[in-house]
């Protein structure tokens, strides 16, 4: 038998990964399972983006390998996605990098910058796979609270108590994905001024900005941000195009220039059709974001009565494409998840997944529609 690497020690398959097998199983068997688990937008691209993929593969190059960087008229689409929503100024030749889907960008970004033995701080709770790749490039994760008390925003006089001189990225995800929390100017301003203090690059991981969320913000309108910090973000859960995997982080160019060492050694650039549609995405009007997050309004509203039904409490002033919600006393998240799934074939997901700061609460996604959102619901009550 040949032995895995030792990198994988301390890395376990991803929660959704082992699930959905078990899930499989089920349906199998005849169990008639609903997966109100998962972020997966079912709802579709616009037509201009479909109609310009199908033209592009037409195009006589279109089957060639493309550029690691993408095509310019992709990187000025981002420019100009990034001016127009966020009024912040981005040189589409060296401070932005397409890439293929934002979770790809956590790898690239720990191998440009990590060594073996470097800290890393990652918010708990807080998207798995920030942990996962630090142990893969052989790094230390340095969890940092996050609580409702606080808003689930990162608490600095706590973090300061670490010794933070092995620390080299912190990871902040705002709007924040399990909770829904978000993060204003001002929180991110006392963010760039925690990294210059301890000489730390800041990740913002930021694909939720649009769903369900009226101030859209980046951390890079922060005055002075570029110097420590960088952003990812996504056309997965903004246009509906997760598995297109497109999506991009934004910075410094010599930032920038680093990650592209990196990413040009693990890809041969992205397919010329995808960039295409891409281009038309960032191009839709706010009409686009409205029509959407009225069909998401509609399906919140079901989703906090099925948590009604399930004594959960949650806060009704928090957007984003998920609910997180408080389960009753006395109760676990995965015991109550795993009751729901055996006993009513409801699929939800426990907050431990993300963290140990997740035990007692759930989260639903709201990429389900309002019939399926319905049976649950009577499943539940009946």
């Amino acid at each position: 038998m040949i032995q895995k690497a030792d990198r994988l020690n301390n890395v376990k398959e991803y929660y959704f990964s082992m699930k959905l097998r078990e899930v499989a199983a089920l349906r199998n068997a005849g169990k008639p399972v609903i997966n109100i688990a998962i972020g997966s937008p079912d709802l579709h691209p616009s037509t201009k983006v479909i109609e310009a993929i199908k033209n592009a593969v037409e195009l006589p190059n279109a089957h060639q390998y493309q550029s690691y960087q993408g095509i310019p008229e992709l990187r000025d689409g981002m420019a100009q996605f990034y001016k127009e929503k966020y009024n912040v100024t981005l040189n589409p030749a060296s401070e932005i990098l397409p890439l293929m889907g934002s979770k790809e960008g956590i790898m690239h970004i720990s191998l440009a910058f990590l060594n073996k033995g470097d800290q890393v701080l990652i918010p708990n709770p807080g998207y798995p796979t920030y942990a996962s790749v630090t142990n893969l490039v052989e790094a230390t994760s340095i969890f940092y609270n996050l609580n409702v008390e606080n808003n689930w925003l990162p608490n600095f006089e706590e973090i300061e108590k670490n010794d933070l001189t092995k620390v080299k990225i912190m990871w902040v995800n705002y709007p924040h994905m399990p909770t829904g929390a978000v993060a204003t100017k001002e929180d991110f301003k006392q963010l760039i001024a925690f990294a210059k203090k301890h000489t730390i690059l800041i990740v913002n991981d930021n694909p939720y900005s649009f769903i369900l969320n009226e101030n859209p913000i980046s951390i890079l309108e922060v005055d002075g941000a570029k110097d420590v910090a960088i952003e990812l973000n996504s056309l997965s859960k903004t246009f509906n195009m997760a598995g297109w995997r497109v999506g991009m982080v934004v910075g410094d160019a010599q930032i920038i220039k680093t990650i592209l060492e990196v990413k040009s050694n693990m890809d041969s650039g992205m397919f010329l059709g995808i960039q295409k549609g891409a281009v038309e995405a960032f191009k839709l009007s706010n009409d686009w974001f409205q029509q959407l997050n009225k069909i998401y309004e509609k399906r919140r509203a079901l989703v906090w009565q099925i948590f009604d039904a399930l004594n959960c409490t949650y806060n009704p002033a928090i957007g984003g494409l998920f609910v997180w919600a408080k389960i009753p006393e006395g109760q676990t998240s995965e015991a109550l998840t795993d009751k729901l799934l055996y006993e009513k074939d409801v699929f939800i997901t426990p907050g431990t997944i993300f963290g140990t700061n997740g035990e007692g609460y759930i989260r639903a996604s709201l990429c389900v529609d309002e019939a399926t959102l319905t049976e649950v619901l009577n499943r539940i009550t009946a």
